[in-house]
């Protein structure tokens, strides 16, 4: 059980409901367990499901790269739903594994630069210096440059995030569901001070 126990589907309100089921029947999801839980801020369910649905759309960088970009990124933040599903067909098997190879040889100088782009980003971001902007800037135009570096932000932190709910978990969820959590706050407690 993830650590955050998902909201059971019967209780669940009708749009969240209806995102999560739709979502898994056309496959773009592969599993309704990240959404169950992010269906306890419903407009964050809606957000991101948006963004989900509008990925690619307008794209400068183009629908396979955001998907190599999105599959990398699960790979390296462990986020097993996400690296078991494929959200464009041009996405082959061998294009996976080529993305656990450190010089993704098979790959175009474009995918190759947004990989790296992603591991630097993801693992010592100092390193992208003036010459890895140099660098970029042979294979990507400054606008996608721009809409690169969102994606990858944006991907590596939900793909964190969802590791850290452990969704295949095991144990007993660390929070239990009771319906008065779904869209709800604490009220804030004054913090003591010690002298």
């Amino acid at each position: 059980m993830p650590r955050i126990e998902p909201i059971p589907t019967d209780q669940l309100a009708d749009e969240p409901r209806a995102i999560i089921e739709r979502g898994v029947e056309q496959g773009l999801y592969a599993t309704p367990v990240p959404l169950q839980i992010f269906a306890y801020r419903t407009e964050q369910l809606l957000d991101i499901h948006q963004a989900r649905t509008s990925r690619g759309r307008d794209s400068l960088l183009g629908d396979r790269i955001l998907e190599l970009i999105r599959i990398r990124s699960a790979q390296l933040g462990e986020c097993q739903p996400c690296m078991q599903s494929r959200k464009h067909d041009s996405i082959t098997d061998e294009d996976v594994a080529c993305l656990l190879d450190p010089d993704h040889r098979a790959l175009s100088d474009q995918e190759r630069m947004a990989l790296e782009f992603l591991d630097l980003l993801s693992a010592d971001h100092h390193a992208m210096d003036d010459e890895f902007y140099r660098r970029l800037g042979e294979v990507f135009s400054a606008a996608q440059i721009i809409e690169l570096g969102f994606s990858c932000a944006e991907t590596m932190g939900v793909h964190r995030f969802i590791h850290t709910l452990d969704i295949f978990g095991k144990g007993a969820p660390v929070i239990p569901f009771s319906p008065d959590q779904i869209d709800a706050k604490r009220a804030s407690s004054k913090a003591t001070r010690t002298k």
